[in-house]
């Protein structure tokens, strides 16, 4: 059986080429021909835009007027002899004007920008490079185009994005070798901004981003979370997987918050706070009180003596707030020995195979707020450390519904037991601090530059071993304080408890 032949392919690809000319020629000529009439399109679009923009800017009460004006001068321009045509010409006129030049669209970096990446290779040749490379990717006099795959400038020229392919041999898994090229590309593209860097190792890749500053625009208010779950703040959008919704001013959104799970399932029971004076970790024990007072009961200890917690004192739910060391001692005391009934009660059901008792399973919190100027005190009056009286809710807090949080300064870090370094594994850095300061309290690194100047409530949270999250605590300033605006002081208002008849004193035994 004969086979039939196949489609015979063209030898020569001159008709092909001739048929491309001959359409680029005609689409030129046609360009040319219309372009009059192209840039007065654009220049009636642009005239629109900008009479649209206009009319939705303009206040309510002053349409009704512009539109009465728009009519007369229309009628007073049908009215004159060549009057719609003379309109006609100057609508023209202007939207030829308007339309004359194509606005320029940037294809790739200037002169100023070519030079700070040229700056910025050659400074990452000597720890990229080794003389034993025979093609090194990294050399003086090098073209930077070959190492930096992606980059991003700012409008004052500054870069905000930047990918940084490196050699294989680099040792990318050091800490060191990593911190060494992230303050270089720091310093080298301008201080003062928030850095991330992502390592990839498997593709010998660096990228550094420039983080926007998280909003401080979220007060306090109530935030839609299960029983057992505290916001202790706002963070990326691209950290974490879950988002609530959130008042900010008058507007809202959904914002997404670095949860903090409590209770007998938790791994990370108990919260560190550490920050400088006037960082925030005042306003954030008052935002975890003002949260965990919807389901659970609260003792205060406040060892700094300010007052920054009277407007809890007597309010339902708050069992005590103490700022003096006798009271603290007595409170701290009477805490340690409710977390032992509770847990010998629990033991107790669960042998008798009963459900545990209700009075065991509402959660008790501690909140103490500098114990390191009680423990100076004590020391002076020859008494027992407060922080020794923690130790059985540190350790046992967990099974008995007891959780402590405890907020310290950097200068006095020291001076914190070790239940409560060892215990505390959620942990949280406000304030201006570096990167070895934050390294110290976290147990790793941040992922991000720390900036110098930051507001209240900004910083860092790591929970157990998760990753270091960016933090910013919602706004929930003392309502008692002058210098507090009123949307804040409301807000804090609005959140507190009724005030009890009469407020019972926390018994104190021995």
């Amino acid at each position: 059986m004969a086979r039939r032949p196949l489609p015979r392919i063209l030898s020569s690809s001159a008709p092909i080429v001739r048929s491309r000319e001959i359409a680029r020629t005609a689409t030129d000529s046609a360009a040319d021909v219309l372009h009059p009439l192209i840039t007065i399109s654009r220049g009636l679009r642009l005239i629109a835009a900008a009479l649209h923009a206009r009319w939705a800017a303009s206040p309510k009460e002053r349409r009704g007027p512009a539109l009465f004006l728009t009519a007369a001068v229309i009628l007073v321009v049908a009215l004159i002899p060549y009057g719609p045509l003379l309109a006609l010409i100057t609508v023209m006129g202007a939207a030829g004007w308007k339309g004359r030049a194509r606005p320029v669209v940037k294809t790739g970096p200037d002169e100023a920008e070519l030079a700070r990446l040229q700056a910025l290779y050659e400074a990452l040749v000597p720890y990229f490079s080794v003389p034993e490379d025979p093609d090194p990717l990294y050399s003086h006099g090098g073209e930077w185009d070959t190492a930096f795959s992606e980059f991003a400038f700012d409008d004052d020229g500054r870069l905000t994005r930047l990918q940084v392919r490196y050699p294989a041999y680099f040792t990318d898994s050091e800490a060191d070798a990593r911190a060494r090229i992230e303050q270089l590309l720091h310093a080298k593209s301008g201080r003062g901004r928030e850095y991330h860097f992502a390592w990839d190792e498997e593709g010998n890749q660096l990228v550094m981003n420039v983080l926007g500053a998280l909003p401080t625009t979220i007060a306090a208010q109530r935030f839609v979370t299960s029983p057992g779950e505290t916001v202790l703040g706002f963070t990326d959008a691209d950290a974490v997987q879950r988002t609530v919704p959130v008042i900010a001013g008058e507007e809202s959104h959904d914002a997404p918050p670095v949860i903090w799970r409590t209770g007998p399932r938790s791994t990370e029971p108990h919260l560190l706070a550490v920050g400088q004076p006037g960082a925030g970790t005042t306003t954030l024990l008052r935002s975890i009180a003002l949260q965990v007072l919807q389901q659970g009961d609260l003792l205060i200890v406040e060892g700094s003596g300010t007052g920054e917690y009277a407007c809890l004192a007597g309010r339902s739910g708050v069992l005590a707030v103490e700022c003096g060391l006798a009271g603290a001692l007595a409170t701290l005391e009477w805490a340690s020995h409710e977390t032992e009934r509770r847990l010998i009660a629990a033991n107790r059901a669960r042998q008798a195979g009963h459900p545990a008792p209700e009075d065991t399973k509402r959660p008790l919190w501690i909140l103490l707020d500098r114990p390191s100027a009680l423990a100076d005190l004590a020391a002076a009056d020859g008494r027992i450390d407060p922080q020794h009286l923690l130790q059985i809710p540190l350790r046992h807090g967990r099974a008995a519904g007891v959780t402590v949080v405890v907020a310290e300064q950097f200068d006095t870090l020291d001076d914190l037991s070790e239940p409560v370094r060892s215990q505390t594994r959620a942990r949280v850095v406000l304030g201006p601090a570096s990167l070895g300061q934050v390294e110290s309290v976290l147990g790793v690194p941040p992922h991000t530059t720390p900036t110098p100047d930051v507001p209240p409530g900004r910083g860092y949270a790591r929970l157990g071993t998760g990753p270091v999250l960016r933090l910013q605590v919602p706004a929930t300033p003392d309502p008692y304080d002058d210098a507090t605006t009123e949307a804040h002081r409301q807000a804090v208002l609005d959140l507190l408890p009724a005030r009890e008849a009469a407020v019972e004193a926390v018994p104190a035994e021995g």
